[in-house]
C-alpha cells in the first residue's frame, strides 16, 4: 500500500491534515511511517472477526459538547504541538472534559511501538524520535488551562532504551516547576517490565502512578500486543507501591471483552496482591471496525455491582461506569462518591 503524507501545516506533526483512512499506511511531516488508528485494514477478517458491529443500547448515549472552553483547550494543545489520548484514542468523553478546561495530555508523539486490538492510537516506529520542546511546552499548557490535577500519559515508545522515561519525567518536573500546585497523575507504559525505567518516573515528582492491566488475565492476548503482559503489568505497580509507598498506584480495566464475573473479581484480587489503590471500570467500544468487537454491552446496574466488589476488597476507590476511562475525572477520585457518577450514568 503507498503512503500518503499530511500536508505540512503545524498540526500535521501531530494529525494527519489529510483523510487518511482507518488502518492505512501513512507518513507525517517528521518522516514517521504508521498505522493510522493502529490496526491495519482487514485485520478483523483475517482473523475471523468480520461480523458487523452491535447495536449500542440507549444507555449508551453521549451529550455531545463544545463551546468556548472547548475552543479554549483544543487552541492551547494544538498551539503548543500536544497530542492528547482524548483526541488519539477517540475518547467519548473529550467533550465534557475539554468543556470543563481539562485534557489529558499525551507525551511522546501520537506514533505508539504497540499494536494493541482495543486502541485507536497510530503505530509504527518513530526510531528514537522526541520533542525537546515538549517539556516546556507541556509545562505552560497546564499553566494556561489553570489545572490543578493533570494526567500525563503517553504512547509505548520501546524504540528509546529507556522507553522514554527519561523525557518523561523531565516533562513531569517542568510541570511541577511551573505550576507547584498542580497535582500530576503519571498514567504509564510499562517500559517492557524495566523497573529501574519505573522508578525514574516515581522520582520525578509525581503524587499518582498509573499502569492499565487493561482486561482479565485470560484475555491480555490478543487484546493487548504479545510485548505487553498481564504479569508484567502487576509487577510494574507492585514495584512502584514498594518503591514510593507514598504515591497512590492506578490501574483500569475495560470491560465487555469476554470477560466473566468469577475472571473479574480474580483479576481484582491480583491487583490488591500488587497493593494497587485505585481501580476503574469502564466499557470497552470498539473504535474502528478493525479493532476487535465488543462482546457484551455492560448495563449500569453492573459496573454499580463491581463497584461494591471492589470497595469490599479493600481498594481506596473504585470508578466504575460506562463511560469512565483511566484519567476520567480523575482530579476527583479520592472524593468517594463514584467522581459524581451514579448507577454508572452520567450526571446531568
Amino acid at each position: 500500500m503507498r503512503d500518503r503524507t499530511p500536508d505540512p501545516s503545524p498540526e500535521s506533526e501531530i494529525i494527519p491534515s489529510v483523510q487518511v483512512a482507518s488502518g492505512e499506511k501513512f507518513t507525517n511531516r517528521r518522516g514517521i511511517t504508521a498505522i493510522k488508528d493502529g490496526v491495519k485494514a482487514g485485520a478483523r477478517a483475517a482473523a475471523g472477526q468480520g461480523a458487523p458491529p452491535r447495536r449500542k443500547p440507549d444507555w449508551l448515549r453521549i451529550q455531545l459538547r463544545g463551546g468556548a472552553t472547548f475552543d479554549a483547550v483544543r487552541d492551547i494543545v494544538h498551539e503548543h504541538s500536544l497530542a492528547t489520548v482524548c483526541e488519539e484514542a477517540k475518547c467519548p468523553n473529550i467533550g465534557e472534559c475539554w468543556s470543563a478546561g481539562t485534557a489529558t495530555i499525551m507525551l511522546m508523539g501520537d506514533v505508539c511501538t504497540r499494536a494493541c486490538r482495543f486502541c485507536a492510537v497510530n503505530t509504527g516506529n518513530p526510531r528514537g524520535w522526541l520533542d525537546p520542546d515538549e517539556p516546556g511546552n507541556t509545562a505552560r499548557s497546564v499553566a494556561l488551562m489553570k489545572l490543578k490535577y493533570v494526567v500525563l500519559t503517553s504512547v509505548n515508545r520501546d524504540d528509546l532504551d529507556d522507553g522514554g522515561a527519561g523525557h518523561y519525567a523531565a516533562c513531569v518536573r517542568e510541570v511541577k516547576e511551573r505550576n507547584p500546585d498542580t497535582a500530576v497523575e503519571a498514567l504509564t507504559p510499562d517500559f517492557l517490565g524495566d523497573l529501574v525505567d519505573v522508578e525514574t518516573v516515581l522520582d520525578s515528582g509525581i503524587e499518582v502512578f498509573a499502569q492499565n492491566v487493561e482486561t482479565v488475565r485470560r484475555l491480555t492476548h490478543p487484546v493487548r500486543d504479545p510485548r505487553a503482559g498481564y504479569e508484567q503489568t502487576l509487577a510494574v505497580l507492585a514495584h512502584a507501591k514498594h518503591y514510593r509507598p507514598d504515591v497512590l498506584t492506578k490501574t483500569s480495566l475495560m470491560l465487555g471483552l469476554g470477560e466473566t464475573d468469577e475472571e473479574i473479581l480474580a483479576c481484582m484480587d491480583d491487583l490488591r496482591d500488587a497493593a494497587v489503590d485505585i481501580l476503574t471500570f469502564g466499557q470497552y467500544l470498539q473504535p474502528t471496525a478493525h479493532h476487535l468487537p465488543v462482546e457484551r454491552f455492560v448495563p449500569p446496574e453492573d459496573f454499580e455491582r463491581y463497584r461494591r466488589w471492589g470497595l469490599e476488597k479493600g481498594f481506596v476507590e473504585v470508578v466504575s461506569g460506562v463511560f469512565v476511562r483511566s484519567s476520567y475525572r480523575a482530579e476527583q477520585v479520592l472524593a468517594g462518591n463514584n467522581v459524581g457518577l451514579d448507577a454508572g450514568t452520567r450526571l446531568p
